[in-house]
């Protein structure tokens, strides 16, 4: 009997395993999960990377950097720094060296839900959504249209019911809120009512941050315990590059310090046009500039959370326009993620910024590669996973879909091949060749690792060409769109109690509808 006449009827037994696999499964038992540990891709040399700290201090206390506000000087020049007649800051080797070593690190990124906590540091990667996006993208026509605030929640939501985005940073601009204060509060109510998991959001003054602070000690159920777990994180731009402070998120990172806020600390330097074209150089000022913000954070309070955050963007040296997708970009984030295991730090960087406009084959491979790079680096917490199109300016929810699968692909690679007694099958083999059936597809290994040891696409398709035919030949797009209507329609987060949120509507402007909360 032939290999196929063997395995024929088996397949209503494959159509139950397919069944098994739909359940959900505890954390343990699954192919992949948050906190895969990388680094085994490395795209410098151990020495390189001395090279780039050490061209990083020079910068540091030879240029230093400009336009700090007069609290944050107060603050740095205290710990050491030094303010030259030219008005920058420059920082000593000493004290330089002197931070890194009593930094925070090992950390845990909190969600409202424990089950969603993250421990970013070491290697293990973490994949979540990011980008401040302006516009909404049509998947059939390809037409852009302004976001709104429903379109933050509706995406928060989407990433609360994904397996593989771990965290959720804003994804788009509520542009139908034109009030700047209006719109930051929005950003983290829609963010924090959307999901459970662990939120990163920004403000552009204190003003507003104080009244989202109020509004998450009143979620978190009071003060203490919102500083005993902080789920939210602050993603602050505090420098424009080249080596300038921005005195307004400046600002707030002082708030976000003493408010028990862990600091992303954003340094988003584009080669070619706001740091060096030479790759190795735009390293060298992302990475002095994100030491400066390490120092300013541990200047206002020694040891408090902060994820460093090299995002070392690319130009397309043609026109000046930003690539998002491009090689240089994933060997820069992979590097940035090197040098930040360096300083045993938490890294936070990006990968997945295609400079695609819609969801289709250029999409596909270059947030494949951008991820299996920055991946396998070991990248604590790689940022603009989920979503986003044409270098950040637009934002797909059907990629977002499509995104958690090729992230969930992403994290096996990241997890390799475990080489253990029991799996090197000698057994297995002896058992299938001598006397048993030839061939290994109904052995009890197989069935045992099937589901722990591989990991099965959903809106990918690997079924035959007539299976295909025959169930009308969907793409990869009608797939997606097909698995977000069933979320959007369905899953509709409650973790945060009704009179929690009517409180927060009683003393806040809310400008999300409470009908589009709830299951119609």
């Amino acid at each position: 009997m032939s290999l196929i006449e063997t395995a024929t009827p088996r397949r209503s037994g494959r159509e139950a395993r397919r069944a098994a696999r739909a359940a959900p499964m505890q954390i343990a038992d699954r192919p992949v999960h948050p906190g895969m540990v990388g680094g085994r891709y490395k795209p410098l040399t151990d020495a390189e990377v001395l090279r780039i700290h050490g061209a990083a201090l020079d910068v540091l206390e030879q240029i230093g950097l400009a336009d700090a506000p007069e609290s944050g000087v107060a603050h740095m020049v205290k710990r050491g720094a030094i303010l030259g007649d030219d008005g920058r800051l420059r920082f000593p080797r000493a004290l330089v060296e002197d931070v890194i070593a009593k930094a925070g690190r090992h950390y845990t990124l909190y969600g409202q839900s424990p089950d969603h906590d993250l421990h970013p540091w070491g290697a293990k990667v973490h994949f979540g959504t990011a980008g401040a996006a302006v516009s909404i993208v049509d998947p059939d026509t390809g037409a852009y249209r302004d976001s709104t605030v429903k379109d933050l929640y509706d995406s928060a939501r989407t990433v609360d019911a994904l397996e593989h985005i771990h965290f959720f940073q804003r994804t788009v601009v509520c542009r139908d809120l034109t009030v700047p204060s209006e719109m930051d509060f929005n950003t983290c109510y829609a963010s924090v009512m959307g999901t459970a998991k662990h939120v990163g959001t920004s403000w552009g003054d204190t003003a507003s941050m104080r009244a989202s602070i109020e509004m998450l000690h009143m979620i978190a159920g009071g003060e203490d315990k919102w500083r005993a777990r902080p789920f939210v994180s602050q993603s602050n731009c505090f420098v424009v590059p080249p080596l300038k402070f921005a005195t307004d998120a400046c600002l707030c990172l002082e708030m976000a310090v003493h408010e028990g806020m862990p600091v992303f600390l954003v340094s988003a330097g584009q080669a070619g046009a706001t740091s060096p074209a030479a790759l190795a150089g735009s390293l060298v000022q992302e990475i002095a500039e994100c030491l400066a913000g390490l120092i300013y954070v541990n200047s206002v309070k020694e040891g408090a959370p902060a994820i460093f955050g090299p995002y070392c963007f690319v130009s397309d040296l043609r026109t000046g326009a930003m690539s998002g997708g491009s090689p240089e970009q994933a060997l820069l984030s992979a590097a940035a993620a090197q040098i930040t295991q360096f300083y045993d730090l938490t890294c936070g960087t990006v990968s997945g910024m295609t400079d695609s406009k819609v969801p289709d084959v250029q999409s596909g491979y270059e947030k494949a590669y951008n991820h299996a790079l920055v991946g396998n680096a070991g990248a604590n917490l790689i940022y603009e996973a989920g979503g986003m199109m044409a270098s950040l300016l637009g934002y797909s929810p059907e990629q977002l879909v499509i995104d958690d699968e090729i992230v969930g692909a992403t994290q096996r690679t990241i997890r390799g091949i475990e080489v253990t007694d029991e799996a090197l099958s000698i057994e297995t083999i002896r058992e299938t060749c001598l006397g048993g059936p030839g061939h290994f597809l109904g052995s009890s290994q197989t069935l045992h690792l099937m589901q722990s040891e591989y990991i099965y696409p959903t809106v990918g398709d690997r079924s035959s060409p007539k299976q295909w035919k025959e169930r009308g030949q969907p793409l990869l797009l009608d797939k997606a769109k097909a698995r977000l209507s069933e979320i959007l329609s369905t899953h509709y987060p409650a973790h945060v109690p009704t009179e929690i949120d009517d409180a927060i509507r009683a003393k806040f402007p809310v400008r999300l509808p409470r009908e589009l909360m709830v299951r119609k």
